[in-house]
């Protein structure tokens, strides 16, 4: 009897076998028709944004250009004369450092509470309230400014020295509209701070007010400077509120007691006058803004640079 075994070695059928049609997996990418609508509709949709404002860079040079080959232009950068700039440079930017001393503060601290303090409930309740008061229309807000916060906040129960109109009147309110988009951008940046910061600040034995000053807010600081960018620039292009509540009259005053027109009151108040089109009036409406458009613009740009300064990535 033999007892040698033959070795067998593997079944040619148990490799893959040549005609199987298995083989490594395609990569490439398939074409999608929907895609790349979407994608041409993007595009379109960020050069269209780009040329707007390039067509209104367009629109205002040439009335821009009649304007200043009739006035000179230290004429237009002056403190004083009727074609003076400078007073309502200075008018904007009163009312402007008081909304933003106003909105700051009230602002982070919402935005600090709903993040970091606030239940669930509680911030389901206080947010959407919070935002309501960015609906509401600007002219409301003037009047406001006109029948309760001077005569009632800063006359009676301040006991401050101001006329029917004034620059402080106006910041106040200024600061009070911008006090959502601070809020709601700044709870949107410390909502998204890891966890683990908090989580290791509280282990190393700091308390929750210590984490939130020296954790999530420099780790949320890029955000939160964008928010107060943005709240800046709204103040700074806001017409009804100063129209009604900041004066009419150009004052070069550091003084926000007294009454101050701002750019953006200039040209409401321009655009509402009987100025024939094409006078020296009518295209200094355009003069100014577009020196308003100029200074939104380096705004933005100082806004991207801090952003970029302080943005950390997790």
């Amino acid at each position: 009897m033999n007892n040698s075994t033959t070795a067998t070695g593997p079944s040619s059928g148990a490799g893959p076998s040549a005609g199987s049609g298995t083989g490594p997996i395609s990569l490439a990418a398939k074409s999608r028709p929907l895609e790349a609508v979407i994608k041409a509709s993007l595009a379109i949709a960020a050069f269209t944004s780009v040329a707007i404002t390039f067509g209104i860079i367009v629109a205002l040079l040439e009335p821009v250009t009649h304007f200043f080959s009739q006035v000179p232009v230290g004429d237009f950068f002056a403190t004083k004369g009727q074609y003076a700039v400078l007073p309502l440079v200075a008018g904007t930017l009163m009312t402007t450092v008081i909304a933003l001393l106003v909105a700051v503060p009230l602002g982070l601290g919402a935005a600090m509470y709903l993040s970091e303090y606030a239940s669930r409930r509680n911030r389901k309740l206080l947010k959407p309230i919070l935002e309501l008061l960015a609906g509401v229309p600007s002219v409301v807000y003037g009047f406001f400014a006109l029948f309760f916060v001077t005569p009632t906040l800063l006359q009676d129960i301040l006991n401050i020295e101001v006329g029917f109109t004034n620059a402080l009147s106006a910041g106040v309110v200024l600061g009070i509209m911008i006090v959502p988009t601070v809020a709601s951008l700044s709870e949107d940046a410390f909502t998204a701070v890891p966890q683990s910061l908090r989580q290791g600040s509280l282990a190393m034995g700091a308390n929750r007010m210590q984490t939130t000053l020296r954790v999530v807010l420099p780790a949320a600081l890029s955000g939160v400077a964008a928010a107060v960018v943005l709240g800046l620039s709204r103040a700074v292009g806001e017409t009804m509120i100063v129209a009604l509540a900041a004066g009419a009259r150009k004052n070069l005053s550091l003084d926000p007691r007294d009454p101050m027109q701002t750019m953006t009151g200039f040209m409401a108040q321009t655009a509402q006058g009987e100025n024939p089109v094409g006078s020296v009036d009518y295209n200094m409406l355009f003069a100014v803004g577009l020196l308003l458009f100029l200074i939104t613009l380096v705004i933005n740009i100082i806004s991207i640079q801090l952003v970029r300064r302080f943005r950390q990535a997790y």
